[in-house]
């Protein structure tokens, strides 16, 4: 950014304009991936200026205010539905803004009117339908008030407008002839003002969201979000200057332009206000008849030539309360032009005089005082004014107030009397010299329509329908009936042998293309993943062999309630548990209790056995306890020795735990005096709790324990201070003798802690403390004890029921998927488990578990355990196994898959959708909805993640009774570690020289240099937002809490003495009694946080830092003086490639590694990783220059010469053994030679590796050769170098963009401890198993969300490996720091779940299953389900009414048959589904006929066709819209740029066919909103959205029914008028809608649309229409006045990357994925082609093989690695018997670059001479001509691809 500041800062007048053009605002779900609940500010004005650009209000001259305010509301109601969380805020210096450029002068009253009359509305009626959703006024942005709002209130973003025109367009613009120049000088100046606007937001931090470029789209909110940035400091003065100028200048002159001279003077002063006041006392009114009296009397009083018009508009006024607002479409009726002049001075008065007393303080307080209804919101109806003008001209009123109206027309003539001093008249007037209205003759008269749509009937479909009536129309049915029934495999090739799916022809094996060797290079990779998975380390995997049966249950122990309070590396201990019996440790009597006689004897011959083991034992430990003696330093004796203990294997544990543990405490107690002789108590005190939770091990360990050791603990404990460690000892402990001399410091020295032994708990003990809940041991759970409520889940499993699983990360949801995967291998050998994964990486990493967890045998070849299958690749037989790991779009294709629906899918015995909170996302949350919905067996849903649980619960509970399962929600709060949070602040300077040693035993980071500890509770900022339910306190951060409350405790807000916790906690603190008194607290705090007078924000300025810094736990080391920070580099803090080694080496400094650094940029993500690079290496050549480099290398060589002259002697003669690597001789016997000669420090030196102090990798973690081989792999897959000597040095970097394999590779090293560093994007947060000690929010970003912060928080403090997590914040503010903490998580809301792809899809799976009954039954469940989703109840209706509609639509584009089957391009279509709606497009293309006169001369013209098909296709797929560019010097940049940017118009024979697509698209749904309202709309629409206040006059109901009869089915007749309505029946009011809301037909809209964007934003209420379903595609520039972005045309064009970041703007880590799907676009349309033509038949007919060049590119590289590394299988080797089935098809035709070229060319030669004999003539031709279009798509695809691997290989 800052190299963009300077361009700015020279740039002077374009200052704010490019500066906006340089930014790169993004496209987000604000709901789901951004905002979540959080909090957002609406700006006002923009607010305004986006409802005033709605073309179909007519405000200029029919001044339709209430069509103003409905557009408002309906705006601010979307959004309110989409459960968004705002606050609206108006700025007074930005009232000018609010009208949309080009507003002529004497307009701009109405303007200022109508937005002081929607501030009021606002304020006045939000709070009693939506009180949180606060309506605020501020002067301006900079004034002190709303800088306060800012501090009080959060809010995450502010949406606001950037000025630039809505990009949808409802009706086709309408200019006005103004004077040009002007009107661009006025769009500039507000477009400088609005941007202005936004950059000030930014500089604040605050994010904008851009409100004109918001769509909604099903219930997601999709807009451009302009990030926040912080500008350098050196140049935020003079640029602040240089846009303060440029913004008060574009102010000025926006005024004096719109400056017009009136001659009344309207300001609303005192005396008005004493004289309104009198005259209003005592009468009964509302608020628009005293503005209407005011108004009028004002004027009158000072011009009287006006009297004419103001009666008439007194009469409008009172019309106005007493006619329906159905009564209010009228005509515009227009006059001369003198007499228009006339009529815009009289309302611009108006507007001025009640603008002013709208806007005045004394006029609501007298409002308000005289409880007068708000109701000035419909003040003004310019039709209607006009109307009673015409009607006062003719005289058809003959001068006399209709009758109703008399009553209000008196009392409005005398207060205008009282107050004006003039009478009002209903004469007539002679001044308009002419009149004419928009309005024939016709439109008066309702055409009876006739609404019908296509015979249709199914069976299956028919019982759904049943509710919906509706008109067929026979006629056209004989066209539609003789279409061809349309077959995929077999339908221009009737002369060939059907082909049998069964056996499918075997794929051809090449050289390169050998699909079982590939197969099996993946299996190995997977092994080696799966190794590194399990922790197995080193070992060869031992997954258990499953036979199908039921399960052996482990015996249990009875002494199950004595749980040791594990030690750090318990899961290590675990293992070898596992390997055991599930009894106790070997050779113990409690592992023989409750057994038969025969195990009873064995068990005491192996208790004799045991004495003799022990002795072995203890002898092998004073060998190791003479070297851990000769070790001085304390602290490093207690690690080694915690290290042996860990090591040794569970018989040997059990003889010396108790003697090593209390040799430990030796060491620690001797560690503890040295800091009491320093008088640093309080720095040690960490060492003090290391020996309490020895001491708690001791006593609660089930290893035998001697009088000696419990005598040890005893004293020790007493010495300390810390006697509530103690618990019971084993009640028979033996009498060995200790294995050493325990020695106790001298007796003068004071041992004791100078705190309570609860606070000393409490504060130090926390993450030490016993973590046992309800955990009982489980005959079905042999490797731990579970938990409570993981036993319900298996006791839900067992009952075959399904289950919603909420925990958080790291609590152990994982094994419950395992469980139900063994299930399924045990029932049989038939059974299917699904598992979902929402991301590929997760999908791996699942695949490879199983691999590790379990083998079976089949009986017949073919089967196999488990498969991968994902969009870009496959491993093993994806029918053939019995546990399939997939993704969403995968498993919905399956299970639509009529070949699969009756031998795969009937199959499936269980779903596991994992991370289901995805269901939420924008791009596949429908597809997991629909998989809900259509899943055939019990489900598991299982997330860490969700927002509304009891909501979700409800929903999925019901769509699981209605397929027939059960469902239980199942949820557990708390985490098995606790997460610490911490801010870091870089040091001002850093000179790194080497990381230098670790120190520091005790967790978290306090102490460290740089690091804040954040109290959860200090980020309770917004009282608004209560508590997050997550929001996790540890021990420590209660007892702070609860010490602050009572210190700002009263008489009013007391502290209960229970909460004392020397009361409410017993002696020894268990981590359950935590949670029991931090319950209790928080209860305590929200009462607090509810209450605005309650002491709560001294509670939490108290907990924030700055007031009290503490550092309780410090390192006790001083800093290493290997690095410093007080000479070296400036570091800039923002600047994240500078703090981040700060950061590192401080992590490094107190044992915090391993990290995960999550930045959410994948460019960001290299550019740090290359940076640390840069600097590691720099400081080690520095280094080297040095003296200790010298002698280590003078040592080398003398290394060097001795080993030249051992390797001298005669070599003994050597066998090759198995066992030998290239350095020749086996391992072992080198090993053995080495050892015997000694081994040498400089055995494992390389002076060309990275050095140790200049790497963050663990070279014990991996050995050399190891690492070498990976490198040589990745070398393979054309990675990066500095990628690879980031590896060398342990950092990684993991993001969707890079290589497969090199992330896997990041995977797996890092879990094996060799990296100890990665950098990464959102990507490794899901679900993914790589735990670490610290994880580092690295820089702040739109996508840090509080979805992604819990998701990535979630990565540290691995559950038995680590006590305590690490979560650092760097480069994010407090206040950001704040609000995600206390975020809530968002809400899962559904989707629409009918497209009318998927309504094809599922017609094709009835028609091709022969309806079986697993196709009915899908069908039946997804359309009789209720819906997750905005509507409640009657929405199932609208479903249903869509789905009839979306048939017609299929029908009517011939894609389905009368009786719903299948017909023509039905398989093009639907396998385009992911690009819906842009497939139906391509379709009216297709079936237009336009592709075959375009390609009819691809033989001739190729270029020329070529250039013009992607031309077209640009249009259809990947679209994306261009911003235009005010900035001169930015325009010129792009005009030099190879690029064109802005794709230019479709051709035009293309566009008008989509033309006609789109218009009998329109004409479909027309009718369908027609024929709805007509059966479910009965009373009249009269109630605004939001606010729920109605307008207009509602009649007495006549017979217990309201007037207005609508007719049902289908047909829309004139409603006749009553007498009622013929009172007022002189003015001209044309025919009520049924479609359109009342509303929007203010402004004389009737029931005809002009675009499907028309029609979905004006429905009337009631009736719910989902613009994003409905298969139209706007064209630009009819509907979408927005260019769309030329990337993929210009790519295509010029084939490199530069001009598509710099001129396109697209980002540099999107362009991959953007051009792979277009590219997957071309593959899909060349292959059901293909298809379509009989070619290729091999192919599985859904596609699943179909991918984007760049996946097959991939994909192709990994089978010349498989050729190169695995010898040929002679056929399938038995050595992977999954992998007996042909897996990956030889790639098809549209995958390949060229090989299969030349086999297509001959199997069309041969077509071409015989394969037409026995088709028809036409069919002949039309054959002919698609074979062209084939042709020219494949020509088009390999152009494509080429370009594409050449820029990526």
């Amino acid at each position: 950014m800052a190299g963009q500041e300077d361009q700015d800062a020279q740039r002077g007048r374009n200052a704010v304009l490019s500066w906006y053009d340089s930014t790169r605002p993004m496209f987000i779900d604000l709901v789901g991936d951004y905002a979540g609940k959080e909090l957002f500010l609406v700006e006002g004005d923009s607010l305004l200026r986006l409802c005033f650009e709605d073309e179909r209000i007519d405000f200029q001259d029919g001044f339709q205010l209430l069509h103003l305010v409905y557009v408002v509301e309906r705006f601010l109601e979307n959004l309110v539905k989409r459960h968004c969380q705002f606050h609206i805020a108006f700025f007074e210096e930005n009232a000018e803004l609010c009208m949309p450029p080009r507003t002529p002068g004497t307009h701009r009253s109405r303007y200022l009117l109508a937005r002081s009359i929607i501030k009021r509305h606002l304020a006045v009626h939000l709070p009693d339908t939506h009180p949180n959703l606060q309506v605020n006024v501020f002067s301006s942005l900079k004034c002190s008030e709303f800088q306060e709002y800012l501090r009080v209130c959060p809010i995450h973003f502010v949406m606001a407008h950037d000025g630039s025109p809505n990009s949808i367009t409802s009706i086709p613009a309408v200019e006005l002839d103004e004077d040009a120049p002007l009107a661009e000088d006025d769009e500039r100046w507000t477009k400088i003002l609005l941007r202005g606007m936004i950059r000030s937001f930014n500089v604040h931090r605050l994010n904008v969201a851009l409100i004109n470029r918001i769509e909604f789209r099903d219930s997601k909110v999709f807009t451009m979000i302009v990030e926040s940035f912080t500008p350098p400091r050196k140049l935020k003065l003079t640029m602040n200057s240089t846009f303060g100028e440029e913004i008060a200048n574009a102010k000025k002159l926006l005024k004096d332009s719109r400056k017009t001279s009136s001659d009344i003077e309207a300001a609303f002063g005192n005396q008005d206000l004493e004289e309104v006041s009198e005259a209003f006392a005592e009468v009964d009114l509302n608020e628009s008849y005293c503005l209407v009296a005011y108004a009028v009397s004002k004027i009158l009083k000072q011009q009287e030539c006006y009297l004419f018009l103001a009666s008439a508009f007194v009469l409008h006024s009172v019309i106005i309360k007493h006619i329906p607002l159905s009564q209010r479409r009228l005509p515009l009726i227009t006059f001369d032009a003198d007499f228009e002049g006339q009529i815009d001075s009289f309302l611009a008065a108006v507007s001025e005089v009640c603008q002013n007393a709208v806007r005045n303080e004394g006029w609501n307080e007298l409002m308000a005082s005289e409880e007068f209804d708000c109701d000035s919101i419909d003040l003004i109806d310019g039709r209607l004014f006009r109307a009673a003008l015409q009607a006062m001209c003719d005289d058809s009123l003959h001068v006399v107030v209709p009758r109703a109206a008399q009553p209000d027309w008196a009392l409005l003539s005398d207060l205008v009397k009282e107050l004006g001093k003039e009478t009002l008249s209903l004469v007539g007037s002679s001044e308009p010299a002419s009149s004419k209205s928009t309005a024939k003759e016709a439109d008066f008269h309702l055409k009876a329509e006739e609404l019908t749509v296509l015979p249709f009937t199914n069976t299956v479909f028919d019982k759904h329908l049943e509710c919906i009536h509706v008109k067929t129309d026979d006629s056209v049915a004989a066209r539609f009936g003789a279409m061809k029934i349309y077959r995929e495999t077999t339908h221009w090739h009737n002369h060939r042998k059907p082909l049998n799916p069964k056996y499918a022809p075997a794929p051809k094996v090449t050289k390169w293309k050998n699909p079982l060797r590939t197969n099996q290079f993946y299996m190995k990779e997977m092994t080696t993943y799966a190794a590194s998975l399990t922790g197995a380390k080193g070992k060869a995997l031992e997954p258990e062999t499953i036979t199908v049966g039921a399960k052996r249950l482990a015996k249990l122990v009875e002494k199950a309630e004595k749980t040791p309070a594990k030690s750090k590396n318990e899961e290590v201990q675990e293992r070898a548990l596992q390997n055991q019996s599930a009894g106790g440790k070997k050779g113990t009597k409690k592992a023989a209790s409750g057994l038969s006689k025969k195990e009873q004897m064995i068990a005491d011959n192996k208790e004799r056995k045991g004495s003799s083991e022990a002795d072995k034992a203890f002898t092998a430990w004073s060998t190791i306890m003479k070297g851990l003696d000769a070790i001085s330093d304390h602290q490093d004796r207690y690690l080694k020795t915690l290290d042996y203990l860990n090591g040794l294997d569970s018989a040997k544990t059990a003889f010396l735990e108790a003697d090593i543990s209390t040799y430990m405490l030796q060491s620690l107690l001797n560690w503890w005096t040295m800091y009491c002789k320093g008088n640093k108590k309080i720095e040690g005190y960490f060492v003090v709790a290391l020996i309490w939770t020895t001491v708690r091990t001791i006593c609660t360990s089930d290893s035998p324990i001697s009088t000696e050791n419990i005598q040890h603990v005893t004293k020790l404990c007493t010495l300390l201070g810390i006697t509530n460690a103690l618990t019971p000892f084993d009640p028979n402990p033996t009498d060995r003798k200790l294995s050493f001399v325990f020695k106790y410091p001298p007796s003068t020295q004071d041992l004791r802690i100078e705190v309570s032994q609860t606070e000393f708990q409490l504060n130090y003990c926390g993450p030490y403390m016993d973590r046992m809940l309800d955990a009982k041991p489980d005959p079905r759970v042999s490797s731990f004890v579970p938990d409570g409520w993981q036993r319900e889940v298996l006791d839900q499993l067992d009952a075959n029921k399904s289950v919603f699983v909420v925990a958080p990360t790291s609590a152990g949801k994982t094994f419950i998927s395992f469980y139900a995967m063994e299930q399924v291998l045990r029932a049989d050998n038939d059974g299917v488990l699904v598992y979902v994964a929402p991301t590929k990486a997760l999908v791996n990493q699942i695949a490879a578990e199983i691999q590790g967890r379990f083998s079976k045998k089949f009986p017949v070849p073919g089967k196999g355990v488990w498969a991968i299958h994902t969009r870009d690749y496959r491993v093993n037989n994806s029918t053939g196994c019995q546990i399939l790991v997939t993704v969403p779009h995968i498993l919905q294709i399956m299970l639509l898959s009529p070949s699969n629906a009756k031998a795969w899918a009937p199959r499936v015995r269980r779903i596991i959708f994992d991370e289901i909170h995805s269901i939420g996302q924008a791009e596949d949350g429908v597809v997991w909805e629909q998989l809900l919905l259509l899943a055939p067996c019990p489900i598991i849903a299982l997330s860490a993640t969700v927002g509304n649980p009891d909501q979700f619960n409800d929903w999925l509970k019901d769509t699981q009774k209605a397929l027939g399962s059960d469902l239980k929600m199942i949820k557990h709060s708390t985490r098995y570690s606790d997460l610490r949070k911490y801010m870091y602040e870089p040091p001002a300077v850093f000179k790194f020289t080497g990381l230098g040693r670790s120190y520091g035993v005790g967790l978290g980071l306090d102490g460290l240099l740089g690091f804040d500890a954040i109290h959860p509770a200090s980020s309770l900022v917004d009282k608004s937002r209560g508590m997050p339910d997550d929001l996790a306190l540890e021990p420590r951060d209660c007892l702070s809490l609860w010490k602050a409350m009572c210190k700002f405790q009263n008489s009013k807000y007391p502290v209960p003495e229970s909460l004392n916790p020397e009361k409410a906690l017993p002696a020894c603190i268990r981590k359950a009694d935590i949670f029991a008194w931090e319950k209790d607290l928080k209860k305590l705090l929200l009462q607090w946080l509810a209450d605005k007078s309650s002491p709560i924000d001294k509670v939490v300025n108290e907990l924030t830092p700055g007031a009290t810094a503490t550092n309780l736990l410090t390192s006790g080391r001083a800093s290493s003086n290997s690095s410093s920070n007080s000479d070296g580099d400036q570091i800039d803090p923002s600047d994240l490639k500078s703090t981040t080694l700060p950061l590192l080496y401080q992590l490094h400094k107190r044992r915090a590694l391993p990290a995960i650094l999550f930045n959410y940029d994948r460019s960001q993500c290299e550019k740090i990783a290359e940076a640390v690079l840069k600097q590691l290496v720099a400081a080690e050549l520095l280094w080297k220059e040095g003296p200790q480099w010298k002698k280590l290398m003078e040592g080398y060589e003398k290394y060097k010469e001795q080993k030249d002259k051992k390797s001298r002697k005669p070599a003994k003669p050597s066998k090759k053994t198995k066992g030998e690597d290239d350095e020749g001789g086996s391992k072992v016997d080198r090993m053995r030679e080495e050892s015997s000669e000694g081994a040498s420090g400089y055995d494992l030196f390389d002076p060309e590796a990275p050095q140790e102090d200049f790497s963050f990798a663990n070279p014990k973690a991996l050995q050399k050769a190891e690492l070498e081989e990976y490198i040589r792999a990745l070398r393979w897959k054309n990675v990066k170098e500095e990628l690879l000597d980031l590896l060398r040095r342990g950092i990684g970097v993991h993001h969707a963009g890079m290589n497969r394999k090199y992330r896997q590779c990041v995977e797996m090293l890092f879990r094996r401890g060799f990296l100890r560093v990665v950098i990464a994007t959102g990507t490794l947060s899901m679900g993914i198993n790589m735990p670490c000690v610290t994880v580092v929010f690295c820089g702040n970003s739109v996508y840090l969300t509080a979805l992604n912060f819990r998701q990535a928080a979630g990565r540290s403090g691995r559950r038995g490996f680590d006590l305590l997590g690490n979560v650092v914040f760097q480069g994010v503010s407090r206040e950001r720091a704040s609000r995600l903490l206390s975020s809530r998580l968002p809400e899962l809301t559904g989707h629409f779940p009918i497209t009318t792809t998927l309504v094809l899809r599922l017609f094709t799976l009835l028609h091709d299953s022969k309806s079986s009954p697993y196709a009915e039954r899908a069908i039946n469940s997804l359309l009789s389900q209720p819906r997750l989703y905005l509507g409640g109840q009657s929405f199932k209706e609208q479903v249903l009414h869509h789905l009839r509609f979306s048939i017609e639509y299929l029908r009517r584009n011939e894609l389905l048959g009368p009786k719903g089957e299948p017909v023509n391009f039905t398989s093009c279509v639907s396998h385009l589904y992911y690009t819906e709606n842009s497939s139906f497009a391509f379709h009216a293309l297709l079936k237009g006929g336009y592709f075959h006169k375009l390609c009819a001369d691809i033989d001739t013209k190729t270029t020329i066709v070529l250039d013009t098909l992607i031309l077209v296709l640009c249009h259809l797929f990947g679209r994306r819209v261009c911003r235009v560019v005010d900035d001169p010097e930015e325009a010129e940049m792009i005009k030099r740029s190879p690029s064109v940017v802005y794709l230019k118009p479709m051709p035009e024979d293309a566009a008008n066919i989509l033309r006609k697509h789109n218009a009998d698209t329109l004409d479909v749904f027309t009718t369908y909103v027609k024929t709805f309202a007509a059966q479910h709309t009965k009373e009249e629409e009269r109630y605004l959205p939001l606010t729920n206040i109605p307008a207009g006059f509602m009649k007495p109901a006549i017979n217990g029914k309201a007037n207005g009869h609508a007719t049902a089915n289908g047909s829309a007749h004139a409603t006749t008028p009553t007498e009622e309505d013929e009172i007022f029946d002189f003015l001209p009011s044309l025919p009520v809608p049924h479609a359109r809301s009342n509303f929007v037909a203010l402004s004389g809209l009737g029931d005809e649309f002009s675009t499907i964007d028309d029609l979905c934003s004006s429905t009337r209420e009631g009736i719910f229409l989902e613009s994003a379903v409905i298969p139209h595609l706007e064209i630009h520039p009819d509907e979408n006045r927005t260019p769309l972005n030329a990337y993929i045309l210009d790519f295509y064009m010029h084939g490199s990357l530069d001009p598509l970041e710099k001129a396109n703007g697209i980002r540099k880590s999107d362009v991959w994925f953007l051009l792979n799907d277009f590219s997957m676009v071309l593959a899909t349309i060349v292959t059901s082609i293909a298809l379509h033509l009989g070619l290729g038949s091999d192919a599985d007919p859904e596609m699943l093989d179909v991918m984007g060049a760049g996946d097959a590119a991939e994909n192709d590289a990994d089978e010349q690695v498989a050729a190169a590394t695995i010898p040929d299988a002679p056929g399938a080797t038995a050595a992977t018997a999954q992998a007996a089935a042909p897996v990956r098809k030889s790639k098809k035709v549209v995958d390949d670059w060229d090989a299969g070229e030349d086999a297509l060319v001959a199997q069309e030669d041969y077509l071409k001479s015989e394969g037409l004999n026995g088709i028809g003539a036409t069919d002949d031709e039309e054959y002919e001509k698609l074979m062209n279009v084939y042709k020219a798509f494949r020509h088009l695809k390999s152009a494509f691809d080429e370009k594409f691997h050449a820029i990526f290989a």
